[in-house]
């Protein structure tokens, strides 16, 4: 194989040639830190390559590494070396390969640690009609040395061998990911569930994770400085490091969102983006110091890189440099005179620029970049180091409902400091409110996640506060309502106790499946004949749902209101205390309502998976308009 090496002094990076796979990565005196015992290319076993998922429309779904056709050294001289692998859309290969032009480049600077890597992905006009449904690097460390897993403070433990998830020494569980160690080589690791959802992150969160090597003392990191090119938002949720030992860097997927997340690319529009840089960054310490050192550097140089970006050295025109860029600044207020008199604070509201669209529509945005930040408690906020372009302003307020949008749209130019001043947000509201479940913060987190089933436990995950990370949760609903189903009452329940995080299927002793039925009670002192109540319906998640709503009647024929089939977000299933949001404002006509008791009865009618179910972020009852 011809390859070509970027060699330092302190980190020598070996890639085939043209096609630009890592095939070894030699630091303090280790001869290679990759897997060395698996083909390179051997999808599940081995990686250190980027690959992407893509389809025809209406076709099946295509895997593909992307290997290089030809070799540049784009930048060379005592300070940096960065070197191209481009690989060109043919249509000699129809409909083989991914009509993209993929240029992957690495990049290794002087006295550094540790490399970087980006691509640019370009379509010019008129190209074949594709959906890009995932794109990533990945990196199969060697087995024999990394068994410490670290992506948090709170998040870090030692990890299963990939032996382990071989069928001879586990059961696998409802979905192929999710494995039950029965006889691991490490016993201590008998009876736990490994599944790489487990340490999916949001991408707000995702800026340092990685392995250590207790035989060696070497730490090996991804660190993300801006998640600006990642699809879906800072609310995306993707996979970082599992059991492999396994290190990636998911740029675009569908995970916890479906098919919206899926960019469709017709009528020859064009399209170019950059995804990264990414740095993947080694260190090491003497044997005999604390693993923690490792980790804790990791955390130093994830700082050192955020503050650098963007970052000045990348060669390639599509890349904005920081004089290209400009930032957005103001201040949001809060309208909202059922909560204040007073104009208040969007007290630390996110706020980020996307692509022009609908309210809301960043989440399911996936062509453009991104770029969020949060404000301070008086709701003043900064955009950093924006891209040239059109954008609209989104956002949201913890603790307040709703989508923020401003309508008119920003246009960004280089150097440009854009100041927007005092923006209000008028957050839904009809009327006061008669009584509410939840705080809206587009999780379910808040609400009761039972302790797993101790046939399921991941130990990292007990005493923890992310324990619906445990696998097999929606099976406990089931053991808590055998017969009967979830009645809260409004006034003595108490929603972190009382509210289960997800409303799912009943699971009959014969294995099928039946749809449940909550009731939320209330009293109401009087009954306005005039106007319309409004009941706000927000869903933190939804997998393949729909939710009917009742009032007083739970025999009713037709519903006074059905989500219909909503969401393939997956989250039940993977995890995820959320997936995409979703906001129902409901008209409720007074003669639906009593003085006195009242029950509202929420079915939850589809009973097609034991993973079909919403999570509730926040429900209120509003009174007419005053």
């Amino acid at each position: 194989m011809v390859q070509v090496v970027l060699d330092n002094g302190i980190l020598a990076v070996t890639l085939s040639k043209p096609g630009g796979l890592l095939t070894s990565l030699q630091y303090a005196g280790l001869d290679n830190l990759l897997e060395i015992a698996n083909r390179e290319t051997n999808r599940g076993h081995d990686g250190r390559y980027w690959d992407l998922n893509w389809n025809v429309p209406g076709e099946h779904d295509n895997f593909d590494v992307i290997y290089g056709d030809t070799y540049n050294v784009i930048q060379e001289n005592a300070n940096i070396v960065e070197v191209s692998f481009l690989r060109r859309y043919s249509t000699n290969h129809g409909s083989r390969m991914v009509p993209l032009n993929i240029d992957k480049r690495f990049a290794l600077l002087r006295d550094n640690s540790g490399f970087y890597t980006y691509a640019i992905y370009e379509r010019p006009s008129g190209w074949p009609d594709f959906n890009l449904n995932q794109t990533r690097i990945v990196f199969k460390l060697r087995k024999d040395k990394f068994c410490y897993m670290a992506m948090a403070d709170t998040k870090q433990r030692f990890m299963p061998s990939p032996e382990d998830l071989m069928p001879n020494r586990c059961e696998r569980l409802a979905y192929p990911e999710a494995n039950l160690l029965r006889s691991p080589k490490n016993p201590e690791f008998t009876g736990e569930v490994d599944d790489k959802y487990q340490y999916s992150c949001d991408n707000r969160e995702n800026r340092v994770h990685g392995w250590i090597s207790m035989h060696s003392m070497i730490g090996f990191w991804i660190i993300t400085a801006s998640d600006e090119f990642k699809n879906g938002g800072i609310l995306k949720q993707n996979l970082t490091s599992h059991a492999g030992p396994t290190c990636l860097s998911v740029f675009h997927s569908a995970h916890y969102a479906g098919e919206p997340l899926c960019a469709q690319f017709r009528n020859g529009e064009t399209w170019t983006k950059v995804f990264g840089p990414i740095y993947v960054y080694l260190n090491s310490c003497l044997k005999n110091s604390s693993y923690s050192y490792l980790w804790d550097d990791a955390k130093r140089q994830m700082v050192s890189e955020l503050n650098s970006w963007p970052y000045s050295w990348p060669s390639s025109p599509d890349y904005a440099k920081s004089y290209e860029r400009s930032s957005v600044s103001g201040r949001l207020l809060v309208t909202d005179r059922y909560l204040s008199q007073a104009t208040t604070c969007g007290s630390y509201a996110f706020l980020g620029l996307a692509m022009p669209g609908e309210l809301g529509s960043w989440q399911t945005e996936s062509k453009g970049y991104q770029f969020w930040t949060q404000a301070d408690k008086n709701g003043v906020f900064t955009i950093r180091s924006v891209r040239t372009g059109e954008y609209n302003l989104y956002g949201w307020v913890p603790g307040i409902l709703g989508d923020y949008q401003l309508q008119s749209i920003i246009s960004i130019s280089p150097g440009v400091m854009v100041n927007l001043g005092d923006l209000i947000f008028e957050p839904p509201r009809q009327g006061s409110t008669i009584w509410e479940i939840g705080v809206p913060d587009r999780t379910a987190a808040g609400f009761f996640v039972p302790e797993p089933n101790p046939r399921y436990v991941n130990r990292l995950f007990c005493n923890h506060l992310e324990r619906f990370r445990h696998y097999g949760l929606w099976e406990r609903y089931t053991e808590m309502y055998p017969s009967t189903d979830l009645i809260y009452t409004v006034g003595s329940s108490d929603w972190r106790k009382d509210w289960f995080f997800a409303h799912l299927c009943r699971i009959q002793q014969d294995g099928t499946l039946q749809p449940t039925t909550w009731q939320i009670r209330f009293d109401m002192d009087e009954v306005s004949s005039h106007g319309m109540y409004k009941l706000r319906l927000a869903l933190a998640a939804s997998s393949n749902a729909a939710v009917q709503i009742r009032f007083n009647d739970p025999d009713l024929y037709r519903p006074h209101f059905d989500t219909m089939q909503t969401g393939k977000d997956n989250a039940i299933a993977r995890h995820g205390i959320h997936g995409l949001f979703h906001l129902f404002n409901i008209d409720v006509p007074s003669q639906l309502l009593r003085k006195g008791g009242n029950v509202l009865y929420l079915t939850q009618r589809k009973a097609t998976s034991i993973f079909t179910g919403v999570m509730y972020d926040y429900i209120r009852l509003e009174a007419p308009p005053q």
